[in-house]
């Protein structure tokens, strides 16, 4: 019987999340939400991220295989739903997860200031997104 916290929830418990919600209260993120807020969301991702689930179908599958852990593994709501996690990502405001990410990366800077990562690059070094775009010679010649 496990007596202990959900790795998720466990993993969540590193990330300032009171600076996360300030980024939400700075763009407004959370104004005219009732079940699934900013956290929510970025919480659903995070998940997605670290299970590598690709598809809003894949995410909804497994997070509502078990619905009572999801509040175990920092979610407010009760169930995620492929249509509330595609509008959400659809239309909040990109901005709140940037300047969240950006805290996050000053964060491991400050960690990683010190140990030579990789001594032969004198200059920072940022990831990328590296998500597939799809273009068409027809439209895009």
């Amino acid at each position: 019987m496990n007596n202990g916290q959900i790795v998720l929830s466990q993993l969540l418990n590193f990330l300032p999340m009171r600076r996360f919600q300030t980024c939400v209260n700075r763009y407004g993120g959370n104004i005219r939400i009732r079940n699934f807020s900013c956290r929510d969301q970025f919480v659903t991702m995070f998940f997605a991220q670290l299970a590598f689930r690709e598809s809003p179908r894949g995410i909804e599958a497994s997070l509502n295989y078990s619905p009572i852990s999801l509040y175990h593994m920092g979610f407010r709501c009760h169930k995620i739903s492929r249509n509330t996690l595609a509008k959400a990502n659809e239309n909040r405001n990109w901005k709140i997860y940037a300047d969240f990410a950006n805290i996050l990366i000053a964060m491991a800077r400050k960690l990683y200031a010190n140990e030579p990562i990789l001594p032969e690059l004198d200059s920072t070094v940022y990831a990328l997104d590296s998500t597939t775009i799809d273009l068409y010679l027809s439209i895009f010649p």
